[in-house]
């Protein structure tokens, strides 16, 4: 070995990989649909920075594979108050609040606890 020269260890690929959470991309895509949505709107939107702010953040917390929801939820609040009067916004927004709604739920869930069935009370209880 030469000197100075350093020994790299490389681990297979694929080890520590985890299978990409769908929820990741599918914010990633409202996120990106919004922007485009808030970069076409012509009309002058006094918080428009703080909404791209926002949005650029919610980006980001999604691909770190498990963000906070509860922060997740704060920049969503952000962003609706900065466009949420905009009727034109609304639908793109509207994709985004649904895909934070599923960082809330369990991967692969396909009911939340509110859509869970409740049991009967047994009669003569």
């Amino acid at each position: 070995m030469a000197e100075g020269a350093v020994v790299v260890e490389h681990e297979p690929l694929g080890v520590f990989e985890r299978e990409p959470d769908p929820r990741v991309s599918e914010l990633s895509a409202a996120v990106a649909r919004l922007r485009r949505a808030l970069a076409g709107h012509p009309a002058r939107l006094p918080d428009r920075d703080a909404a791209e702010d926002e949005l650029a953040a919610l980006d980001a917390m999604a691909r770190t594979g498990d963000p906070d929801v509860s922060r997740l939820r704060s920049s969503l609040l952000l962003v609706a108050g900065a466009v949420g009067s905009v009727s034109a916004l609304a639908p793109a927004l509207g994709e985004v609040r649904a895909a934070v709604d599923r960082f809330g739920e369990l991967p692969g869930a396909d009911k939340s606890a509110d859509d869970a069935e409740v049991p009967r009370p047994r009669e003569g209880a």
